[in-house]
């Protein structure tokens, strides 16, 4: 438009000074568009003088060289990327900096467990001799202290929390799972677990587990086998329960036992001949079910039997109590008795052999 009006810059010059509508007639003359018309309307006539031809010309000329360009991009998909990786990578070097919110790995989301709601308090679960079960806050509950029905008697109390799940294993080796916050009142005698459970026929509640589910149990039966287990693994919803632990014929499961830090702990294993093996708890095996290792050798034939095993601290010891005596082995002598899975062990001294009580001796 600057061009034409240049050419013909007296036309131009007649066309504003004497038309009315001097727009519409530069339009009309020049075959201009409404945008070059205004241009040429707002540009002052003493400006419009000293434009050269020869730069407008060379802008026309880089302006058309841009359309073509554009054109070519617009019409190549393959050319547009280009250009936009280009741009990119262009805005990146300019702006780019050292990423300031960290990439993290998050746990895999669950759904949100009842528990979550309930007030985290601490609690004594108390199980008796016939299964029947209850919980009262804090852990200064005695048991002892507590009235049983007629027949029953106190077997055993693990301290847990009201968040935690309350976990039981029955003599035929399966494993239940109650929310510690649903057990009934220790105010009352409680109520049997054979109400909450479908335990096969003939099996009895023998053992109450509680706390962490990341904490590692030692189970065991009295025919010399076990393997060490997760919490977690023992957890079950279903009413009748979970089967963990093959017990042998005419084997019975033991009591479990808890540990902390399986890397570090000792398996103190004790016969009720006074055989007495530690093993590196490491080196029992960690399985979901099943009948375990050999953790001790008993001979075939004999009534000698698995009394008890223990998951042990490595800066800790253990007690064992024979009718009037006792004898009291510290961490450092329990070195003494280490060995091999599998193996015999050694014989506790005269008057100690006939165990009847081992716990730890912290």
């Amino acid at each position: 438009g600057l061009l034409i009006a240049f050419l013909n810059l007296d036309e131009v010059i007649r066309i504003i000074r004497e038309e009315e509508h001097p727009k519409a007639a530069l339009i009309a003359r020049f075959t201009l568009s409404d945008i070059q018309a205004d241009y040429i309307l707002d540009t002052r006539l003493r400006q419009l003088a000293r434009l050269e031809e020869m730069k407008i010309r060379a802008e026309q000329e880089k302006l058309e060289a841009e359309r073509k360009q554009l054109e070519l991009v617009l019409g190549s998909e393959a050319r547009l990327k280009t250009l936009i990786k280009q741009e990119l990578r262009a805005d990146a070097e300019q702006y780019g900096d050292v990423r300031r919110s960290l990439i993290v790995e998050r746990p895999t989301a669950e759904a949100m467990d009842e528990a979550a709601f309930v007030p985290s308090e601490p609690l004594t679960l108390v199980l008796s001799h016939k299964g029947w079960i209850r919980a009262g806050k804090g852990h200064e509950l005695n048991p002892t202290e507590l009235s049983y029905k007629a027949g029953d008697h106190y077997q055993q109390a693990v301290r847990l929390r009201s968040q935690q799940t309350a976990l039981f294993l029955d003599s035929t080796g399966r494993s239940y799972a109650l929310p510690a916050h649903s057990l009934p009142s220790a105010r009352g005698q409680g109520e049997p677990l054979s109400g909450r459970f479908s335990l096969p026929e003939g099996a009895q509640v023998v053992a109450a587990l509680g706390g962490d589910p990341e904490q590692h149990w030692l189970l065991t039966a009295d025919n010399g086998y076990g393997f060490c287990v997760q919490a977690k693994t023992l957890q079950v919803q279903k009413k009748t329960g979970k089967a963990v632990f093959t017990v042998g014929a005419q084997a019975q499961l033991l009591p479990p036992s808890g540990g902390a830090a399986r890397a570090t702990d000792r398996v103190v294993i004790l016969t009720n001949a006074g055989y007495l093996l530690v093993l590196v708890a490491a080196d029992v095996v960690e399985l979901q079910r099943g009948k375990g290792q050999k953790l001790i050798g008993i001979p075939k034939d004999t009534e000698e039997r698995l009394h008890t095993a223990l998951l042990v601290p490595e800066h800790a010891g253990v007690r064992i109590e024979a009718g009037k005596r006792h004898l009291s082995l510290k961490a450092a002598d329990l070195a003494v008795y280490g060995g091999k899975r599998g193996r015999r062990g050694l014989l506790l001294p005269r008057g100690l052999r006939k165990v009847e009580w081992m716990s730890l001796l912290l």
